[in-house]
């Protein structure tokens, strides 16, 4: 899986931080989304994909591999 995040489309919601906080922070100056790791361990995947849909602005998607997820 391979995350990736628009911080021109973030609103600074943080519920990507709160859900998933091993992938996602935020900037200090603006709470805009930081992207940690742009590929997560798999045990880590069912947070991020709530912390997609979570995301008020829909500021972050996945591209997931063939044949997995």
């Amino acid at each position: 899986m391979k995350v990736i995040a628009d911080q021109s489309k973030c609103v600074a919601a943080g519920q990507c931080v709160l859900t998933a906080p091993e992938v996602f922070d935020q900037r200090e100056e603006d709470g805009i989304v930081v992207l940690l790791t742009e590929n997560p361990p798999e045990h880590l995947a069912d947070g991020v994909r709530q912390a997609v849909s979570l995301c008020p602005a829909r500021a972050i998607w996945l591209e997931e591999e063939e044949g997995k997820g």
